[in-house]
């Protein structure tokens, strides 16, 4: 929903790659939309500069305010960002967390534009983010682990099935998941049980934080934009030893 009537649209290129942090600038310099401007998942998107067992923590609102008008996201503006592997969809659910609505997605990415490209840098018009950050969007792991088999609480995993399960993997370390998660890939969003619309809280989680967002997206469109990120997913909860489990999950009705 619109909070303000938009002075102009933003077009943001959010295309990254997990195992190389420079990939994503440089498809975006082979050809973007024209007057998109980029935000980098790793340097933008995330403050890797944060002491946290993550592999991808939020960015304070200072930082992010910075690093948003730089790619001319404020106030009045209208965001449409584009991406993969979740980078849209962080910069959606950040600029939520922060408080600016003003935001769409381009549904299939790039792929879908059916306009010129161009290539090369872009001469981006500033502006500035207001930041309103919220405080019921996440959820901690001290809380979650605490809460863990709670009656209502669903706790969603974005990853793909085999990371999941817990099969061996370049990525995690040890490989699993959090007990009791269900998984529900983010390649696959649109796919929501009704018993996970009908929970009385969600929380969903991926590897680092960024590709759980698009969950989130769905959620939200289909009626549960109160679902919250667990930032720190698996990577933080792995890392901090607490329990986790392996093999395929129970099998679960998806009336």
């Amino acid at each position: 929903m619109l909070t303000s009537t938009p002075v102009r649209y933003q077009f943001v290129d959010c295309r990254w790659d997990i195992a190389d942090g420079t990939r994503g600038r440089e498809l975006y310099l082979a050809g973007h939309i024209p007057g998109a401007s980029f935000l980098d998942v790793d340097a933008d998107l995330s403050d890797l500069s944060v002491e946290s067992a993550g592999r991808h923590p939020l960015p304070g609102a200072g930082r992010f305010a910075l690093a948003a008008g730089r790619a001319g996201i404020g106030t009045g503006v209208f965001v449409v960002a584009y991406g993969n592997m979740g980078g849209a969809e962080r910069l959606w659910w950040l600029l939520r967390h922060f408080g600016h609505e003003e935001t769409a997605i381009l549904a299939g990415g790039l792929a879908t534009w059916l306009g010129p490209l161009r290539s090369g840098e872009e001469t981006i018009e500033p502006a500035r983010l207001q930041p309103h950050e919220r405080r019921d969007d996440t959820i901690e792991a001290a809380e979650l682990a605490d809460r863990l088999g709670e009656e209502g609480l669903i706790v969603l995993d974005a990853r793909q099935p085999a990371r999941f399960r817990g099969e061996a993997n370049s990525i995690d370390h040890p490989p699993g998941r959090i007990p009791g998660a269900r998984n529900l890939p983010y390649t696959t969003p649109a796919e929501l049980p009704a018993d996970v619309l009908a929970a009385r809280e969600i929380v969903v989680y991926c590897g680092s934080g960024v590709t759980a967002c698009a969950d989130l997206l769905a959620l939200a469109g289909a009626g549960r934009p109160d679902a919250r990120l667990y930032a720190g997913s698996y990577g933080d909860w792995s890392a901090r030893g607490l329990p986790i489990e392996v093999g395929a999950a129970p099998t679960r009705s998806r009336r």
